[in-house]
């Protein structure tokens, strides 16, 4: 997906097992954040960022959505133990992360595997992606900033 595409009305199911639409968000921008795994060392720092900051998120429109494949037992672990005030979609088929194009060949410590890029898309008040902010760019532990910044 690229700026300017209209996001998917379906974005997938929560951590218990509600599914997420486009539409409940109607009239709110959507921060849409894929993650690689729950529980690692930079997906806590991002997820606890955006949970200290959520306020402030929240104040000026912004509803906070993650996304990674693990299941919603996974999800709800992760959101208890960091206290997460948002929901995160459990994309066990790949299909939100397939269609968003943050699946691929990664590479790390010399191995090459499948998985997810960090990345995440402002959606606009119509559904609309406004901004994307990709791997290179996110910075963990101040990923609200960055996106308060251009707001």
């Amino acid at each position: 997906m690229n700026v300017g595409d209209k996001a998917p009305e379906i974005l997938g199911t929560d951590q218990d097992g509600k599914e997420i639409k486009l539409s409940d968000y109607k009239g709110q921008k959507i921060v849409l954040y894929f993650y690689p795994k729950d529980s690692t060392s930079g997906c806590t720092a991002q997820a606890c960022n955006l949970r200290d900051n959520y306020k402030e998120l929240r104040d000026k429109g912004y509803v906070v959505i993650g996304a990674s494949i693990q299941d919603e037992k996974s999800h709800k672990k992760f959101i208890e133990k960091n206290e997460l005030p948002f929901p995160l979609i459990a994309d066990t088929d790949l299909k939100l992360v397939e269609t968003f194009g943050v699946y691929g060949e990664k590479k790390m410590y010399g191995r090459t595997y499948m998985g997810t890029f960090r990345t995440t898309f402002i959606i606009n008040e119509d559904g609309i992606i406004e901004r994307i902010l990709g791997p290179k760019q996110i910075k963990t532990k101040d990923h609200a900033a960055q996106i308060l910044a251009e707001d």
